[in-house]
Order: structure tokens, then C-alpha cells, then sequence
């Protein structure tokens, strides 16, 4: 990664993950693996929440670590009610809170916490799925949309749209190697088993071994895609394979039934 990158730039950069189940536990277990020299913490919510928090005091402990952003990984609503209350405590000049599930941050609570953070002058990015997340966008086609701070860029340096690089040999994957991988560690898992694989069977076989790392996204169809997080989610996984493979994969041609030479 080149000098200049959001991803290099010097000093301690300090993380706050607020959890509430196996989804967020198993992205900040691979951000405390992965992730070069942050200061990663975090934070289990309970569990049960209810749907609206009157007072997010009655959840949140006495104190929590500083932190420059806060990624915000909840199963359910009651944990999105509690971020503004959580920035304040911990000092984050930013906020992520990727949507893997519309039924953990529906779409009107998640404009509505984007607005309280505009209040505090501190940005916030809503990547649908997470692993759509690059330096300067959120999503993926037809729903792309820009954004621009320094802090969040930062953390998508290393983690958000998986990017690899991948060396072929007699028309096999030999080798993948990661340039910036998805936060749930299924880029990881990918690169360790797609090696062997014929490069035209790579985007299939990868998607595959995405759904079977497991993917913990949504399988319920979404409004904004009309398909399903987890689908979005796989060709994220396959368009970063064929982007790696680049001229090594040969476009298929159909023959018309009847043509002769």
C-alpha cells in the first residue's frame, strides 16, 4: 500500500466496536487479527433491547475507551438509539455503521441517526452491505453513493470491498493475495481456498466459499436491491475475483444452434 494512502498515515488510530451478537463479535475478532497497529475495543450490548430507548443511560456502562470512530455493529434497533449517547462518551469523530440487515437499522432510523450525528457535527456512513465499503463510496450498483472523511477512509484502507491480486499457473489460481479485505474475515478464508482452482471455475468457486465462510448477511430480499444482502454481497466477492484475474479469464461465446463453418 503506497505512501499517502488514508490506511498509512502515522499515529495511533483508535477503534470502537459497539457489538450485540455473533455478527459484530466475529468482525471486530477479525479486525483485532488483521488490522496493522490500531487500538481496537469493544463493547457487548445486552442482547435485548427494546424497539424505541427512552433513555440510552439505562443501557450504555459509566464509562467507554476514546476512540477517533465508532463502528456500530447491532443485531437489533435498540443499539443504533444508543450511538449518539455512545460518541459523546467516547470523543469519535465518526461514525460506521454498516447495514448487513435492514431489520437491525431499517432505513428511516438510520436516516434519523444519520441526522442527531449531523447535529454533532460528526459524519456517518451506512454501507448496505458492509463489504461495499471502499475509500471515497458505500454500496454497491445501482445504489453507489460518495463520501468523503478522512477517518472512515482510513479504516476502508484494510477493511471494506474485498480487492485481491491473484498469480495464475497452468490455468489455476496459485496464489491470492489481499489488498484490502471484508471486515467479517471472508476475504481471508477465500484467499486460503481458492488456490488450485481453475481460473474459469475462480469467480463461482469464491462466491461459494463466501456463502459457506458463512456470510451472516440478510437472505431477505432487500427493497433498495430486490435481491437478497447476502447475494449483493457474493458478486462484491465475484467481481473482485474477475477484476484480479483480469485477462487471464476468456469470455465464454454461444454458438448458434444449426451454424456451420
Amino acid at each position: 500500500m503506497s505512501a499517502g494512502l488514508p490506511g498509512s498515515w502515522e499515529g495511533t488510530f483508535r477503534l470502537l466496536a459497539l457489538t450485540q451478537g455473533l455478527w459484530g463479535e466475529r468482525i471486530v475478532s477479525n479486525l483485532r487479527a488483521e488490522s496493522p497497529d490500531w487500538e481496537i475495543s469493544a463493547w457487548s450490548a445486552p442482547p435485548a433491547m427494546p424497539l424505541v430507548v427512552d433513555d440510552p443511560v439505562d443501557f450504555l456502562p459509566e464509562t467507554l475507551p476514546q476512540a477517533d470512530l465508532l463502528l456500530a455493529l447491532g443485531d437489533t434497533p435498540g443499539l443504533a438509539q444508543l450511538v449518539p449517547d455512545a460518541v459523546r462518551m467516547s470523543g469519535a469523530k465518526a461514525v460506521l455503521a454498516p447495514i448487513d440487515r435492514e431489520t437491525a437499522l431499517p432505513e428511516g432510523l438510520a436516516h434519523q441517526l444519520e441526522g442527531w450525528l449531523a447535529d454533532m457535527g460528526v459524519p456517518a456512513v451506512f454501507p448496505k452491505p458492509f463489504c461495499s465499503l471502499t475509500e471515497d463510496s458505500i454500496n454497491f450498483p445501482p445504489m453507489v453513493t460518495g463520501y468523503d472523511d478522512p477517518i472512515i477512509q482510513r479504516f476502508a484502507a484494510r477493511f471494506g470491498r474485498p480487492r485481491v491480486e491473484i498469480e495464475v499457473a497452468d490455468g489455476r489460481v496459485s496464489r491470492v493475495e489481499i489488498v484490502r479485505q471484508a471486515a467479517c474475515g471472508c476475504t481471508q478464508s477465500i484467499a486460503e481456498n481458492l488456490p488450485g482452482v481453475p481460473v474459469a471455475d475462480a469467480p463461482e468457486a469464491a462466491a461459494l466459499m463466501h456463502h459457506h465462510y458463512p456470510c451472516l448477511a440478510s437472505m431477505n430480499i432487500d427493497r433498495d436491491y430486490q435481491d437478497t444482502l447476502m447475494h449483493v454481497s457474493g458478486n462484491i466477492v465475484k467481481k473482485a475475483i474477475r477484476e484480479a484475474l483480469g485477462e487471464h479469464i476468456r469470455p465464454g461465446y454461444i454458438r448458434p444452434e444449426g451454424l456451420t463453418d
